[in-house]
């Protein structure tokens, strides 16, 4: 898996939501439980453990900020402090897997 392939994954979620108002983060996706927004708040949570677990620095919680409409900023941030800390391949893959994942239960 390379850079260019989660980097093109975190585009098309984005694609997906970036327009979204804050109503449509606040409906619950394919899963029925939790919000949209906790989605892909758990996403960028992910993200950010592998980024940091690449780096070899503790983990850390991602901040949940006020409106939900800065969750892709926040994706796109840990997705690219994940490809700058020069993961593996295989991490790359699962955070790509995970992006994937998360479209499809918006």
């Amino acid at each position: 898996m390379s850079a260019a392939e989660l980097e093109r994954a975190v585009q098309l979620l984005v694609r997906q939501v970036g327009h979204w108002e804050q109503p449509r983060w606040a409906a619950t996706g394919e899963t029925g439980n939790v919000s949209r927004a906790d989605v892909v708040h758990r996403l960028v949570q992910e993200v950010a453990n592998l980024g940091a677990d690449a780096e070899g620095e503790p983990r850390h919680t991602v901040p949940r900020l006020t409106k939900d409409l800065a969750l892709t900023d926040q994706l796109r941030v840990v997705a690219a402090d994940l490809i700058a800390a020069g993961a593996a391949p295989e991490v790359l893959a699962r955070a790509a897997a995970e992006v994937t994942a998360t479209r499809s239960a918006l």
